[in-house]
């Protein structure tokens, strides 16, 4: 049996369960909870899918110490008594992240200049030499966290944060991060059954996570590297054999709609819809919500209207109060997800949400609310069988509590924080059993799909993406190709 080892993954407040979920379909073992991270057990292999596959993931993290410091000395030494040798070589750069929550390190750059002066020092006194520090592209990124005086190093085996999937062409004003328009649509359960719909969809972000979801396509198809691929002990040829593995896509039977009254936010969404080679599952149209008309197919709406924060809006709750009467009168018999900040602009809605789940954009606390649009009334809707809440709805209703109660920070978070590199302050690190190995493969599906794929036809599709040619001859660009 390969070596197991506790792995961190790192997510946004709210879409802890979500991130837990899709753990357990890798195979997961002892997964643990806390706030904006889960805590499992896995392998080599599970580290790199964890990297390579998951839709609601910022960074994976591996431990390689936890120790107790109760001041600066302390984290020193902590860190001088490991040998990293073992990590880092002098032709290697390194850098160091640090996320401080303590009474006694106030600075996190001060801890992070701590980390770095107790590696460099162990190398010039074994060797007389030092390796060198790079911001911008290091060869191995650190990581480490201070929650009062519990100590957590990582190896960071993500590099670039995660929701930065690499098929973003161009962007719009305050454009959704991938992450959490990946967490929303896994929130309304919904995989490709029917045709999805975002009305004001910006840049697209949403319509091309939905494409991935549907199909069930890793997102890390489009990055041009993980750091994990610099470290020592990286496995190419298990890697490649990831990365090539498509035996759980699937066939999209449906179609996903996009629609914007900005013409510059239209040919965005085309654009990063065809960089990702989806443009067969994504239709993206001129359209104001107002003029938005009832569907023919069943279909379902996630959407993110402006909230008056970082977008102005002349008449926003005018916009919040067309966006009720479009769907009362257009979208009955079907379900719709909206993503908003202000209470006002949801009580412009006029609508009665049936499940309200909080989470942050950004520092902004936020709810995804579900609107169900039947016919009638609600009493009558479940006579007729209708289901307002099922089970699961009703388990991410009962997390409300928990996110309101638990939470050790203000409404609104730092801005510099950005809520994706604040993470697990209050989580207590455990040590793992071993659980029995995951369950075996589910049967291998056709490639066909694939071959009818944009990215397919162009074999590159982003600067500095990958090579989809023959997949047995897999490759990367060399820097010159960039």
């Amino acid at each position: 049996m390969a070596q197991q080892f506790e792995i961190i993954a790192k997510t946004f407040m709210g879409l802890e369960p979500v991130l837990a979920k899709e753990l357990a379909q890798l195979g997961a073992s002892d997964i643990q909870i806390g706030r904006r991270m889960v805590s499992f057990q896995g392998d080599k292999e599970l580290l790199y899918r964890a990297n390579f596959q998951l839709h609601t993931a910022i960074r994976i993290l591996k431990p390689i110490k936890h120790f107790r410091a109760l001041s600066a000395d302390d984290v020193y030494e902590g860190v001088k008594d490991v040998n990293w040798t073992d990590y880092i070589g002098l032709d290697k750069t390194f850098a160091v992240d640090s996320v401080v929550f303590s009474e006694e390190f106030r600075h996190s750059k001060f801890v992070a200049y701590k980390v770095k002066d107790a590696i460099v020092d162990q190398f010039r006194e074994q060797t007389g030499k030092r390796p060198n520090i790079s911001i911008t592209n290091p060869d191995m990124r650190l990581h480490i966290h201070i929650a009062e005086d519990q100590c957590t190093l990582c190896l960071d085996s993500s590099g670039e944060s995660l929701h930065r999937r690499g098929y973003r062409q161009e962007s719009v004003e305050a454009p959704l991060n991938e992450v959490l328009a990946a967490g929303m649509i896994m929130m309304t359960g919904w995989q490709g059954e029917t045709d999805f719909i975002d009305p004001m969809c910006g840049s697209g972000t949403l319509l091309i996570e939905a494409a991935l979801i549907a199909h069930n396509m890793a997102p890390g198809l489009f990055r041009k590297e993980f750091a994990f691929e610099k470290w020592p002990d990286f496995d190419a040829d298990l890697f490649d054999k990831i990365y090539n593995d498509d035996s759980q896509e699937r066939d999209f039977q449906h179609h996903i709609y996009g629609y914007d009254v900005d013409i510059k936010a239209v040919n965005t969404a085309r654009l990063n819809a065809k960089a990702a080679g989806l443009t067969s599952d994504i239709t993206v149209t001129e359209q104001d919500f107002k003029n938005f008309t009832k569907p023919k197919e069943k279909s379902i709406i996630v959407t993110n209207p402006p909230y008056g924060e970082r977008i102005s809006t002349p008449d926003l709750l005018g916009t919040y109060k067309m966006i009720g009467e479009r769907l009362k009168h257009e979208f009955t018999g079907n379900d719709a997800w909206i993503l908003s900040y202000r209470e006002e602009c949801f009580d412009q809605i006029g609508l009665k949400p049936s499940i309200k789940i909080p989470v942050f954009n950004g520092s902004l606390e936020c709810e995804f609310r579900k609107y169900q649009m039947f016919d009638g009334k609600i009493k009558d809707f479940r006579a007729e069988g209708g289901t307002v809440k099922t089970d699961e709805e009703k388990r991410q209703m009962a997390e409300k509590r928990r996110f309101k109660q638990n939470r050790e920070f203000k409404k609104r978070l730092d801005e510099q924080e950005e809520n994706a590199e604040a993470d697990i302050r209050s989580f207590k690190f455990h040590s793992f059993e071993r659980k029995e190995a995951r369950s075996p493969r589910e049967p291998r599906e056709s490639r066909e799909m694939r071959n009818s794929r944009d990215f397919k036809d162009s074999r590159k599709f982003n600067k500095g993406g990958r090579d989809f040619g023959k997949k047995k001859n897999f490759r990367r660009f060399d820097n010159d190709e960039d």
